[in-house]
């Protein structure tokens, strides 16, 4: 190989489109613009959701509904992930050691999904009914 044998690769080089040059580029007079109106002028564009005056959709639509913001903080955990971490005593920094919440969860509650069969003590985490009784049918605890 050369220095004046090397070249880029096939297709990563292509002509630039250039508007306004000329009736033999293909994209002369109107430049791909058609014919008039706002989208047609140098500088001529709107907003996102404008309509040409029109009251736009999303104010045209009620409000309507609530996000609670603290539901960030709200974290739930399986008994078949208690069961795969395999702890004696599990607390908030235990699952966010392990990863089973966010870093920025407050309240864990343990749900009924998959079975537990190691006994288990939960430190400062809630849990459904359904998952108290299997939590203790498997001889833990909840504190």
């Amino acid at each position: 190989m050369e220095l004046n044998g090397i070249k880029p690769a096939e297709g990563a080089k292509h002509a630039k489109r250039r508007v306004g040059r000329g009736i033999g580029s293909g994209l002369g007079k109107t430049a791909g613009r058609g014919h008039k109106g706002q989208k047609s002028r140098a500088g001529g564009y709107h907003k996102v959701g404008f309509e040409g005056g029109q009251m736009p959709l999303q104010r045209r639509l009620p409000k309507r509904g609530f996000k609670s913001q603290s539901l960030k903080f709200n974290a739930e955990v399986t008994l078949a992930a208690l069961e795969k971490l395999g702890l004696a005593e599990v607390d908030l920094l235990a699952l966010k050691a392990a990863g089973l919440v966010g870093q920025i969860a407050k309240n864990v509650k343990v749900i009924k999904s998959g079975v537990l069969t190691k006994a288990v003590k939960l430190n400062g985490i809630g849990a459904t009914a359904g998952a108290k009784t299997a939590i203790e049918a498997a001889g833990g605890t909840l504190a």
